[in-house]
């Protein structure tokens, strides 16, 4: 089944898309610096969360026609 977005929409969702990349970008670069292991188990939760959450963004935006 297609959803029909409004370009605003679209382009909304681009923009998280776009920051959640930056996210995931930031977590995976510190996770390898940083020493404290309770820190680093932090950093690969957001790692995965916004992996996933990547995954269900690009979902949507597969779903979405223009």
């Amino acid at each position: 089944m297609k959803s029909n977005y409004a370009m605003h929409e679209m382009l909304e969702v681009h923009e998280i898309a776009a920051f959640k990349t930056v996210c995931l970008t930031k977590s995976k670069t510190m996770r390898a610096l940083v020493t404290d292991p309770e820190l680093i188990e932090i950093l690969q939760q957001d790692v995965q969360l916004s992996q996933q959450q990547l995954q269900e963004l690009s979902g949507a935006l597969s779903k979405a026609t223009l």
